[in-house]
């Protein structure tokens, strides 16, 4: 059966369009080329409609890759998002301010919250999530510890890399530094928290879980000058959710074991 010319050239104009479109790097579109046509000839999609799912799929993906390497540069430590937070299982968290918080308002004014209060009462797991819902909604996002970002800094200044580190932690939208206060700082760490907090200051946010009491901070960081200077550079503009509640992940932990025991019976049963 012989190909008529109209044929050959729809034939070539296919090829060619898909050749033009991985040419422009558009791989996903590319990929999804015949099916949209396909779509397009069985629903009787218009010549703008079809091109426009044909660009949707393309963005799409381009944004999923995006997601993902916003999350893979933002080193959360868990997926948490606040979805997971059960508010009525810790009573010590202001659920309305954390939801203010969820809207991300607080990025738009370089704004910054601090979660104080004793271990295991959710600290980490809030901050988190709002950590998740800022990299969902495009921002540069980075997560560590208060001793991890002390390290870091220390290990830049011995090999002469000090403006390199204090550049990577100034350039996130939002910074998470966690756990400040459970494990003591080195000589130089305060300081370098403090020079961190002071480059970002009225530029971008941070976010920082403490065990330690906003009056406390001179004494359990050595330094009361640094420690002043660092909260009136914190503090200026910022939300602080102090949660005295009962510990959220010790509850955790019981309702995982009794989960477990409640399956062991059933077998036994």
């Amino acid at each position: 059966m012989s190909t008529t010319p109209m044929q050959m050239s729809e034939a070539r104009r296919f090829q060619q369009l898909k050749g033009h479109l991985s040419y422009l790097k558009l791989n996903d579109a590319a990929e999804a080329l015949n099916r949209v046509l396909d779509q397009a000839r069985t629903e009787r999609m218009s010549l703008t409609a079809a091109l426009e799912r044909l660009l949707e799929i393309e963005v799409e993906a381009t944004e999923a890759r995006r997601l993902a390497a916003r999350l893979r540069f933002a080193c959360l430590p868990e997926p948490w998002t606040l979805a997971d937070f059960d508010f009525a299982a810790q009573p010590g968290v202001d659920e309305k301010l954390i939801r203010d918080l969820a809207t991300l308002r607080f990025l738009d004014d370089a704004s910054n919250v601090l979660f104080v209060g004793p271990p295991g009462v959710g600290k980490t797991m809030l901050s988190v999530a709002l950590g998740r819902a800022a990299v969902e909604a495009g921002h540069r996002v980075y997560f560590t510890t208060a001793a991890d970002l002390a390290a870091k800094c220390h290990k830049a200044a011995l090999e002469g890399r000090w403006k390199t580190v204090m550049n990577f932690f100034a350039g996130p939208k939002l910074l998470v530094i966690d756990e400040l206060g459970y494990l003591p700082l080195p000589e130089d760490g305060a300081s370098a928290l403090f020079q961190v907090i002071n480059q970002r200051y009225l530029k971008s946010s941070t976010i920082l879980t403490t065990n330690v009491g906003i009056a406390d901070w001179a004494g359990a960081f050595g330094d009361a000058t640094v420690a002043a200077a660092m909260l009136d550079r914190l503090l200026h503009r910022a939300a602080v959710a102090g949660i005295d509640g009962p510990s959220y992940r010790l509850r955790g932990h019981r309702n995982q074991a009794e989960n477990l025991r409640a399956g062991v019976n059933s077998r036994a049963s």
